[in-house]
């Protein structure tokens, strides 16, 4: 247990207190997507990490004040022993959300029916889906993952559970255009929601593939697609989330960037290094052997190593004032995510690789 003067030494280096852990379980997956970050695969020389490191781990940090955690890989459903770390999440009252983030492939009838029996309303299903046909999804992630992820959706809703899925969309120059379509089949579906994030030319989407970001003209062309098409529009207002949209929505509100908040979304990867979120991978902010150690000595050590972020973020966005001076969004994206900069470009102090995209929206004719 932490002692009461925790939060207070995270505040006092200007970092925010932890709200969400993203806690990888194992390094393998089934499928080698070329687009992965951690680059998980069949092939991962690494080890599962065991149930008793996770159950005491997680147990120190909701203890701690954790609200929400999110179990990913690798996929986690390739761990032998997935069902028991999740039936253990389920059973401590202090999490308000459990969210397990799946590439959909394993979501047999019997993990479904598993799923659906242990009754926890918190629980929340995270699956990716990256286009509304076999040929876009398949060029990502392998042929037949795209009828198989499909395959597991419908198991989802089909025993009700399609009231807490998304479908996380992974935004790229191949299979943006789909946007439209695939909301379409999720509401036929029974999913809730869709998510999307633009691709990040880090991990194995950085060493070649052919995977490209979306252009400034896609972005324009969904953003008329929305105006124009009155079923579109009311499907997205129903359960869509995608970046250009939202920062269209948000375009003339009287808001600021509001900056990292690193220590709020810590990720601990399965070789146990604890980082400041998943954006952010970076050697020199590594908290090691985090399934080991006592969990007040990891956030001691974290806040000491990560103390510095707020004061890049503040550098930072002074040094792109020059930058970002003529762009209409500038009170609202003020460089982008610090976390997209450092990866695709190597230094805080440049704009994330979303910069042209975001002008594009921001410059949208006024409706």
């Amino acid at each position: 247990m932490l002692t009461t003067s925790f939060p207070a030494m995270i505040h006092g280096s200007g970092l925010r207190p932890p709200e969400e852990l993203t806690l990888s379980i194992t390094p393998f997956c089934n499928l080698h997507c070329a687009h992965c970050w951690p680059e998980a695969g069949p092939e991962h020389t690494g080890a599962q990490v065991d149930v008793s490191s996770i159950t005491h781990t997680v147990e120190q940090w909701v203890a701690a004040g954790l609200k929400k955690i999110c179990l990913t890989g690798g996929e986690p459903l390739t761990h032998p022993d997935w069902r028991d770390i999740v039936e253990f999440c389920c059973q401590l009252t202090g999490l308000a959300v459990i969210r397990l983030q799946t590439n959909g492939t394993l979501l047999t009838r019997e993990a479904v029916d598993f799923l659906n029996r242990s009754e926890c309303e918190r629980l929340i299903f995270q699956v990716s889906l990256d286009g509304a046909e076999a040929v876009a999804h398949d060029r990502v992630r392998g042929h037949g993952s795209y009828n198989r992820t499909l395959r597991g959706l419908r198991l989802l809703a089909a025993a009700g559970l399609g009231a807490r899925t998304t479908v996380a969309f992974t935004e790229m120059a191949h299979n943006f255009d789909q946007l439209p379509r695939l909301l379409e089949q999720l509401e036929a579906i029974g999913i809730a929601r869709l998510v999307s994030g633009t691709l990040v030319r880090a991990g194995r989407a950085g060493t070649g593939g052919g995977l490209e970001m979306p252009t400034p003209d896609q972005y324009r062309r969904l953003i008329a697609a929305y105006q124009d098409d009155a079923d579109f529009r009311r499907r997205y207002r129903k359960m869509g989330n995608i970046a250009c949209l939202e920062w269209l929505a948000g375009r003339f509100t009287a808001t600021s960037p509001t900056g990292c908040t690193c220590m709020q979304t810590p990720y601990l990867t399965a070789d146990g290094n604890l980082y400041p979120c998943v954006l952010m991978p970076l050697a020199r902010y590594a908290v090691k052997q985090a399934w080991r150690r006592p969990l007040r000595h990891v956030l001691e050590e974290a806040t000491v190593l990560w103390a510095e972020l707020p004061e890049i973020q503040r550098r930072r966005t002074q040094a792109l004032f020059a930058h970002c001076g003529g762009c209409p969004g500038q009170r609202h994206c003020g460089g982008g995510c610090m976390g997209r900069a450092v990866s695709t470009t190597g230094d805080f102090m440049q704009a994330e690789d979303r910069c042209a995209l975001r002008r594009a929206v921001y410059s949208w004719p006024d409706a």
